[in-house]
C-alpha cells in the first residue's frame, strides 16, 4: 500500500494516485474467509477473539430456544416454587408434571442459562454420604432466576411474549406485509385502524388486558424515573396516557405533597379510579377521560409526563400528542417529562433497534426513536431547553425533559 498522495511515474509518463485503502471492505473479506478463521484459531492471542465472535453468532441463532426455556420456567412457576429455598429435584419434577426426559432437558437448559443452580442438600436434610451419592439432587434459583422470582413485572412480560413469538414465527412475511393481522394488534386495542378515530368507544374489557400488563411493568420504569428526577420542584403532575395509575402511585408515595392528575381513555380511567382508590390514593388525584387525538388535555399542571407513550405512535400522531401537552402548559408554562425506550442508547442498541423494531412492526404502530429525533419533534411542537437525563438503567428506560414557555 502506498501513502494516499504518493505519485508513481508510469512508463508512458502518466502519474497514478492510488485510492485510500477501504478497511471495512478488507475486514468483510477476511471475516468471510474460512481460511482466515482457521488462521485465527491457530494463533493463541487471536483464538479468544474468534471464540467470542463464534459464541455471539451462535447466541443469535439459539436465542429463540433460550427464550423458550425462560418462558417454560415462568409458565410452570418454577421460580415461584424455588423462591423459598432449594427443592429436591424429584419432588419438583412431580409438581411440574414432566416425564424424566422433559424434566432433565428443561433443568439442564435452565442451569446452563443461569436461571437455576444445582445445590447440595441443605444441612440436616440428608446425610453427607447420601449427598455424595446424589450431587445433583437439589435445585435452587440461579442469578437470573432469582431476579425473575422477585419481580412480577418481568414474569408478566415473559408471558406476554407468547403472542410476540407467534407473530414473529415468519418474520419475512411480516416484513413484506406489515399490515397483516397479528395478535399484538388485537392485544393493543387502541392501535387498531378501526379505532383510529373512535378510541373513546373502547370498552373496559377491550383495554383490560393491556392495562394490566402496563400496570405490572410500570413500576420498573417508575423506579428509574424517580431515581433520576426530582419532582419536589413541581406543584402538580399530569400523567398523560397514565393507564391504571401505576406511575402516579409510585410518584405519590415518594412525594406526598404533589398534586396528581391522570388523563387516559374513559374505560382506562374507570379502571384507574378503582385501582387507586383501593390503594388509598384516589383522594389525591383528579381523573380525566379522553383521547390524545380528539380531546384537549386537562390544564393546571406545571409538569406533564408521557411514560412509554410516544413510541407507540407515528411521527404525525406524536406531534399531535406533544402539541396537546404544549397547549395544556401554555397558561403558566411548565415542563414535559418523557420516559420511554430509545433507539441508539449506548449499551442498549439491540433493545431499541432490534427488539422494539420488530415488536412495534408486529404491533402495527410506532417506532423507537433516538433522543435526537425526539428532540426535533419536541422543538417542532414548541418546546425549548430540551435535554436528556441519565438513568441508572438506560436499557430499561430513557429520560428527557423540555420546557414550555407561557403563552
Amino acid at each position: 500500500m502506498y501513502p494516499p498522495r504518493a505519485r508513481i511515474k508510469l512508463s508512458a509518463g502518466r502519474r497514478f494516485i492510488p485510492k485510500p485503502m477501504d478497511w471495512s471492505a478488507l475486514r468483510d473479506r477476511l471475516l468471510a474467509s474460512p481460511r482466515f478463521h482457521r488462521w485465527m484459531l491457530a494463533i493463541p492471542g487471536l483464538r479468544s477473539i474468534a471464540r467470542l465472535q463464534s459464541r455471539r453468532l451462535f447466541d443469535l441463532v439459539a436465542g429463540f430456544s433460550y427464550s423458550q426455556v425462560l418462558l417454560s420456567c415462568v409458565e410452570l412457576k418454577v421460580f415461584e416454587k424455588l423462591v423459598a429455598g432449594p427443592r429436591r429435584a424429584d419432588q419438583l419434577q412431580q409438581e411440574l408434571g414432566l416425564n424424566d426426559r422433559s424434566f432433565d432437558v428443561l433443568m439442564r437448559a435452565a442451569v446452563a442459562l443461569e436461571l437455576l443452580e444445582w445445590r447440595t442438600a441443605p444441612s440436616g436434610e440428608i446425610s453427607a454420604a447420601e449427598a455424595t451419592k446424589e450431587p445433583q439432587a437439589y435445585l435452587g434459583l440461579g442469578m437470573l432466576g432469582a431476579v425473575v422470582a422477585g419481580n412480577k413485572a418481568i414474569a408478566a412480560m415473559v408471558m406476554h411474549h407468547k403472542s410476540v413469538y407467534q407473530d414473529l414465527d415468519d418474520p419475512v412475511a411480516l416484513l413484506r406485509d406489515p399490515s397483516k393481522t397479528t395478535q399484538l394488534r388485537e392485544y393493543w386495542a387502541y392501535t387498531r385502524e378501526s379505532m383510529a378515530d373512535n378510541r373513546q368507544a373502547l370498552t373496559l374489557q377491550q383495554v383490560s388486558d393491556y392495562s394490566e400488563l402496563m400496570a405490572a411493568s410500570q413500576p420498573l420504569v417508575a423506579e428509574q424515573v424517580l431515581a433520576a428526577y426530582d419532582f419536589s420542584k413541581h406543584r402538580c403532575l399530569l400523567d398523560m396516557g397514565g393507564g391504571q395509575g401505576a406511575f402516579l402511585a409510585a410518584v405519590a408515595k415518594a412525594y406526598p405533597k404533589l398534586r396528581l392528575m391522570l388523563f387516559d381513555l374513559p374505560a382506562v380511567v374507570q379502571k384507574a379510579r378503582s385501582v387507586l382508590a383501593d390503594q388509598g390514593l384516589g383522594g389525591r388525584m383528579s381523573f380525566h377521560g379522553g383521547s390524545f387525538f380528539s380531546d384537549p388535555a386537562p390544564t393546571g399542571a406545571d409538569l406533564i409526563s408521557l411514560v412509554r407513550v410516544l413510541y407507540d405512535h407515528s411521527d404525525e400522531r406524536v406531534m399531535t400528542i406533544l402539541k396537546s401537552a404544549r397547549r395544556a402548559l401554555s397558561a403558566q408554562g411548565g415542563w414535559l417529562l418523557l420516559a420511554e425506550p430509545m433507539s441508539g442508547t449506548p449499551g442498549a442498541e439491540a433493545m431499541g433497534d432490534a427488539y422494539f423494531g420488530l415488536y412495534l412492526l408486529a404491533m402495527g404502530k410506532g417506532r423507537a426513536r433516538t433522543s435526537q429525533e425526539l428532540g426535533r419533534l419536541l422543538a417542532a411542537a414548541g418546546f425549548q431547553r430540551v435535554e436528556s437525563i441519565a438513568t441508572r438503567l438506560p436499557l430499561q428506560t430513557g429520560l428527557m425533559r423540555a420546557y414550555a414557555a407561557p403563552g
